[in-house]
């Protein structure tokens, strides 16, 4: 039950566009410093799981190997086959990681993206009451 709750955030992000798949896109995403978590299948070949180690060697997005193998992880996300993906959105993949439950094998990685989570929120935020200001007057816009 909890594995499908983890299978449909896969499948809600595919739909958000918040999760890019395959190597080339993850490769591009992390070399972006838009990956936040990257996932890999459990039946990932070898040299997948070093192009992914090679991908968060920047210390970016951390890799998490899922319960998943390729097959199942590409139905999730309405494709052939997925060994690699990233998730772009990190509130997205802090619910993704819950949800697969195991949250004291997961501990320090739910804490590094909750972090993360926390300063998104309060960026958008603060986004959000700056541009009530500008419309209410009580600031001048910043002119770039």
């Amino acid at each position: 039950m909890e594995n499908n709750k983890a299978l449909g955030y896969l499948g809600l992000a595919r739909r958000g566009n918040n999760i890019v798949i395959g190597e080339e896109p993850v490769g591009a995403a992390c070399r972006a410093s838009h990956a936040r978590l990257l996932i890999l299948a459990k039946d990932a070949a070898d040299n997948t799981c070093r192009r992914a180690a090679s991908f968060a060697g920047g210390g970016k997005p951390p890799v998490l190997k899922v319960p998943f193998t390729k097959d199942e992880l590409g139905m999730a996300l309405g494709c052939n086959a997925c060994a690699m993906a990233a998730f772009i959105d990190v509130a997205l993949a802090l619910a993704f990681v819950r949800a697969l439950g195991e949250e004291e094998k997961h501990a320090a990685l739910l804490e590094t993206l909750e972090k993360q989570t926390d300063r998104v929120l309060k960026r958008r935020k603060e986004e959000k009451a700056h541009r009530k200001n500008i419309r209410q007057g009580k600031k001048k816009p910043v002119k770039s």
